[in-house]
């Protein structure tokens, strides 16, 4: 006998089949896209090409954000900014050859920054690869050896299959500390075909940890405690690692003085009594940093600007905390603890003993005290005026993004960040051009607020296209560039250098605020006396805006030439 319960209605095999098979003209680029959002990517940066075409035709008909730029390293430039600010891995669309060669400033100075962004280029076509010359548009013998000394990591995929474990691979490669691009590339063909393969599903990239070895910072925690004159370096891996507050605590426990990195600005609140600042190019600051008998570097190689041009030399013990391998003692002997600086800061803090010492705010008055009797008479004003202005009409929580130009050399050490990950340059890589681009790119990670960049004359040209993106997407970016007709910091450079010959540092420009009205930005021109209020305004308005300053600035007096 037969109830009905007993009964169970079994799909047959053509149905079964037909549930399990994709929809008709689904394609590799297909696959691209639902791995990019199964591993949580909502946004994407980039410009198409040829080869490409099949990825953007399937990131269109997705519910991916595209943002389109006007050049590939502009495009890098601004997924550069987006996961800086995000902390999330960012989709970069290239294709082939030429556009895939444009992007690699953008991707070097990712990788010194430690941003995390996934480059994902097109290919000539799978026949083509392995270095044979068929004759491809855009054929390059070995596309990826290009990317290989810049990136993380470099991943390829030669068939539809291999998709969604070749992207989830570099997922976890730019997340996993030190965070920094990496580079992927499937042919053309595979990008086009249609594919019998179900939609990808339960995508899963978890970044691997970087946790401290105990005996390392116990022994860090036994010096640290016991030290008489214990300093912390403060540099951008405490701004990946989201570790500022840790770092306050810690410094608050040992009663240590901490200055930043230029990358690290905003990890320690500049007016804290235990504040350096950011004076790293002072001797001042390099003989009370070598006087340290115990100095903590965290997430800083101590690199060429970290160490007053490789004139600090540290005469007691050095910790350094650092994820990037390649870095840890690379400069300085020392305590090397290879870790993220969020968990080797919680290690310390769990087994650091308290530090009573009243004298060390004092000993930071002092030294800030000598750092201004230093530039008070370098007839600077101007120069130190124009940062107030601009910290008194950006908003305390507003992203700003700085050029390589005479100002932003003046901010790193000068222009107090507020918070930290606010305040961004591109002097990881030092290439011209990033402030702008990357602007954008955090008007898309942050919409509604207003996000500041700041570019010279020289610079602003390498970005004038994306004057067109700003308008297409209306995005909160204000624009200061500062007109002073030339390549300034290298027309001073060679002014000094090669009696007084200036070659190739004057330039030819455009009229910036009326070229700016021609692609419907609101532009006009700022004085140094107005630029408080002009810029307040300019952030205030909804949309894109520029304001240009006509104004010839000089840098302080270097300590490191002597």
């Amino acid at each position: 006998m037969t109830h009905d319960h007993d009964l169970v209605l079994r799909p047959t095999e053509a149905q079964t089949a037909a549930a399990l098979a994709p929809p008709p003209g689904r394609t590799g680029g297909d696959l691209v896209v639902e791995t990019l959002r199964g591993l949580g990517a909502t946004t994407v940066f980039g410009l198409p090409g040829q080869h490409a075409l099949g990825l953007f035709d399937a990131v269109g008909r997705s519910d991916l954000r595209l943002v389109a730029l006007r050049t590939e390293n502009n495009a890098g430039f601004a997924a550069d900014a987006y996961g800086r600010l995000t902390g999330e891995a960012v989709p970069l669309l290239l294709s082939t050859g030429p556009g895939a060669l444009m992007s690699l400033p953008a991707l070097a100075e990712a990788a010194a920054a430690s941003a995390p962004v996934l480059a994902l280029s097109s290919q000539v076509p799978t026949a083509g690869l392995g270095g044979g010359r068929r004759g491809h548009l855009h054929e390059l013998r070995d596309q990826s050896a290009s990317f290989r000394d810049v990136v993380k990591s470099v991943h390829t995929a030669r068939t539809p299959s291999q998709i969604p474990s070749v992207i989830a691979e570099a997922w976890e490669s730019a997340l996993t500390a030190p965070h920094g691009p990496v580079w992927v590339e499937i042919p053309e063909d595979v990008l086009r075909a249609e594919t019998l393969i179900p939609q990808v599903t339960g995508m899963d990239a978890a970044p691997h940890e970087l946790a401290p070895r105990p005996e390392l910072t116990a022994l860090a925690a036994h010096w640290l405690s016991r030290a008489a004159r214990p300093v912390i370096i403060a540099g951008g891996g405490v701004i990946r690692a989201d570790a500022a507050g840790k770092l306050r605590q810690l410094a608050e426990r040992l009663n240590a003085p901490v200055v930043t990195t230029f990358g690290g600005k905003g990890a320690f609140p500049w007016t804290h009594p235990l504040s350096l600042q950011s004076w790293l190019e002072d001797r001042h600051m390099t003989d009370f940093l070598e006087d340290a008998d115990v100095l903590l570097v965290v997430g800083s190689g101590l690199g060429e600007l970290s160490s007053n041009y490789h004139t600090f030399f540290p005469t007691g013990r050095v910790v350094q905390i650092e994820a990037d391998l390649g870095k840890l003692e690379s400069n300085h002997p020392a305590l090397g603890i290879h870790a993220d600086a969020r968990l080797a800061l919680q290690a310390l803090l769990e087994t650091v003993e308290p530090r009573p010492d009243e004298e060390a705010p004092g000993r930071v008055r002092a030294l800030l005290a000598a750092i201004e009797d230093r530039l008070a008479p370098q007839d600077v004003a101007l120069e130190r005026g124009l940062l107030t202005a601009i910290r008194q009409a950006l908003p305390p929580r507003s992203p700003s993004f700085w050029d390589m130009t005479i100002l932003s050399y003046w901010a790193w050490s000068a222009f107090d960040a507020k918070h930290p990950n606010t305040m961004h340059s591109a002097q990881g890589a030092g290439g011209l051009g990033y402030a702008f681009p990357a602007a954008l790119g955090a008007a898309v990670a942050e919409p509604g607020t207003p996000v500041l960049a700041v570019s010279g004359d020289g610079g602003a040209m390498y970005s004038l296209s994306e004057l067109a993106t700003a308008k297409e997407h209306d995005l909160d970016v204000t624009w200061l560039i500062v007109d002073d007709g030339g390549y300034g910091i290298l027309r001073e450079y060679m002014t000094a250098a090669f009696d007084g010959r200036t070659t190739a540092t004057e330039l030819a420009r455009p009229d910036f605020a009326a070229l700016a009205a021609s692609f419907g930005v609101p532009a006009s021109t700022t004085t140094p006396d107005t630029l408080r209020e002009d810029l307040a305004r300019a952030l205030k308005t909804p949309g894109p805006s520029v304001l240009v300053l006509p104004t010839t600035l000089k840098m302080f007096a270097p300590t490191h030439l002597a």
